[in-house]
């Protein structure tokens, strides 16, 4: 893994990574991810990624999903923020995000899988429950906001 002087392993790192999210509606369903990557390989999610050094959160949100789903979307304000931290058998942290969710608007495109997705398309509240959804992804749906 190529590393540059501000960034570290996801995997074991020695600081928690910033991530985002973009919470993206079209049509009353939502965009979700099915991760492809650990921690969560195989969950459906909210679309994002990492922030990189020089990018607001919302350039971030932008690059990401279209890197992991194709879809343009604009970026507005955080709606949610959480850790996610997972530990191995010794109790060695193996990934620690700090992870913050912003709402945003669809503009264009096809949902097409791509960068560390598995699958991705658009789903109802009703076709969630029926799909590996991310703790945090269903208490954002669930608490936080209302659709179809």
């Amino acid at each position: 893994m190529k590393l540059t002087p501000d960034s570290g392993p996801k995997e074991y790192p020695v600081r928690p990574a910033l991530a985002v999210g973009a919470v993206v509606f079209k049509d009353n369903r939502v965009l979700l991810v099915k991760r492809g990557n650990p921690p969560a390989r195989g969950v459906w999610a909210i679309p994002g990624g990492s922030v990189e050094l020089g990018e607001t959160l919302q350039e971030a949100a932008e690059r990401e999903i279209f890197e992991e789903t194709g879809i343009v979307i604009k970026a507005g304000e955080p709606i949610c923020s959480f850790e996610s931290i997972h530990r191995d058998d010794k109790g060695r942290v193996r990934f620690h995000y700090y992870i913050v969710d912003l709402a945003a608007s669809y503009i264009r495109g096809a949902p097409t899988p791509g960068d560390d997705a598995l699958d991705v398309g658009w789903f109802s509240r009703e076709a969630l429950g029926r799909l590996n959804v991310s703790p945090s992804t269903r208490k954002l749906l669930d608490q936080t906001l209302t659709f179809g």
